[in-house]
């Protein structure tokens, strides 16, 4: 049975320990939230725009604790923390600004008709299946155009996160959504397998892993209903050139290390092309190694722990396997004495098609580091992963850049900079990374019915 407890990874002291939902709740639950639905689905656009207007400045408020809360729970650092915290304010506020405008109606040719209007309209509950490198954020992204659209939400969250989730639903009603719009469940993966198929849901987000992506889609599917999946991601960060090699050092380095390396679109690759690579590679090593991993409530520490220490002991195998099947170590690859779930900053070389570390996400301070002859090589070598969540390519040479950008199969390209995330920017990936989009227009356009109302004269 799934436990939800708080294990802070940075002592492995444990906190509260949360119940998950017996049959009978998890019946009241999906009842609450169809009743939810036939209530919020009839209040005016400009309450549910208030609603979220008045989250955001409760996020604002609250901003200290709610850092605090996900640094103690899965060791990101605090200042990272309250970014996250300052973007899922963002997120909700956008969504205040924009959401009644991205509702609008369209109207088209009448073609015959007096009148053809398609409505945006909601389609009832949802399922949110959330992790927990994000607490915030991924709930936010998925959490503020649904109601704002209309929906209701059940949201099962990491069960190593349930401090975060529950002030999140508590934050939800302190602002106004009424009780059943929103629920918190802490459920089993038996039962979230149930919740799926109950009747009266209508949709499901997840983000996770593939395992976990691949089981709700299949489950899903055998319940026809629609299903957003945002995955794993093995993001290449490809190096053509650089007019300033310490910046864009600076910039591999944060976009591997943000979040101790535990996000989906953290640079995992680094490509480079082979008059920069000696270069890159010696700052780049020099740039980690000048990293000690630290207490995640200090303001100065900007890598943490793990996430837990089962995550520890699952990425030091890969980095030995990885080592084993022939991988250099340049730096780092070794677990951090003393208590807590650190590892060193660690880059692997001489990584190829046969070893696992060559296929799989390495999810955590470790990145690859290879050696390419050409642009055409770059590409060919990123676009051989099975992931495609996003990607970035540095050069001084813009045109250059935005064009091999733009043969890179992933859903998000950026040109000089990497995981970049906005309220109005899409976010999501192809092929193994999963499908759908959260952010925008886009995240408001997943779980819709979009309804024809067409009138012709009698």
């Amino acid at each position: 049975m799934t436990t939800y407890q708080t294990v802070n990874p940075a002592t492995g002291e444990k906190g509260r320990e949360f119940p998950t939902l017996n049959e009978a709740e998890v019946a009241d639950v999906l009842t609450r939230s169809q009743s939810g639905y036939e209530a919020w689905r009839h209040t005016t656009l400009e309450e549910r725009a208030e609603m979220l207007a008045t989250t955001a400045a409760l996020y604002e408020k609250r901003a200290d604790e709610l850092a605090r809360i996900i640094s103690t729970e899965m060791g990101k650092p605090i200042t990272e923390a309250l970014a996250e915290v300052e973007i899922s304010t963002a997120i909700f506020q956008w969504y205040a600004v924009n959401g009644i405008g991205l509702l609008d109606e369209e109207s088209l040719d009448v073609a015959g008709a007096d009148e053809s209007v398609v409505h945006k309209r909601p389609i009832g509950p949802l399922l949110g299946v959330m992790p927990w490198n994000f607490p915030y954020y991924q709930v936010a992204r998925f959490a503020a155009p649904n109601l704002m659209l209309g929906n209701t939400i059940l949201l099962k969250h990491a069960s190593s996160c349930p401090q975060s989730a529950s002030v999140i639903e508590e934050i939800f009603q302190q602002a106004g959504l009424p009780r059943d719009a929103y629920i918190n469940i802490f459920a089993s993966t038996d039962q979230v397998a149930d919740i799926i198929a109950d009747s009266r849901v209508q949709g499901v987000s997840l983000t996770g892993s593939e395992k976990a992506g691949a089981s709700v889609a299949e489950t899903a599917g055998r319940n026809l209903k629609k299903v957003v999946l945002e995955l794993g991601g093995s993001d290449p960060f490809i190096v053509l050139d650089s007019d300033d090699m310490a910046a864009t050092v600076s910039s591999a380095t944060k976009g591997r290390l943000s979040n101790t390396g535990q996000a989906c679109n953290g640079a995992k690759r680094f490509i480079v092309l082979a008059d920069v690579y000696d270069d890159f590679v010696a700052k780049l090593v020099a740039s980690f190694e000048a990293i000690t991993p630290g207490d995640p409530l200090d303001a100065e520490t900007v890598l943490g722990p793990l996430s837990s220490q089962t995550a520890l002991d699952d990425l030091l195998k890969q980095v030995d396997t990885a080592v084993t099947d022939g991988a250099t170590v340049l730096t780092g690859g070794k677990k951090i004495d003393g208590p807590g779930a650190f590892i060193e900053p660690t880059l692997l070389t001489d990584v190829t098609p046969d070893m696992a570390a060559y296929s799989e996400e390495l999810f955590g301070p470790v990145a690859v580091v290879y050696k390419v002859a050409s642009a055409d090589e770059a590409v060919t070598l990123a676009n051989s992963s099975a992931f495609g969540l996003s990607g970035s390519v540095w050069s001084a040479d813009l045109e250059r850049a935005r064009d091999i950008a733009d043969q890179l199969d992933v859903g998000m390209a950026f040109v000089n900079e990497h995981g970049t995330t906005l309220p109005g920017l899409p976010f999501g990936g192809v092929k193994r990374s999963g499908f759908g989009r959260e952010l925008g227009s886009w995240g408001m356009d997943e779980f819709v019915n979009k309804k024809l109302v067409r009138v012709s004269a009698a």
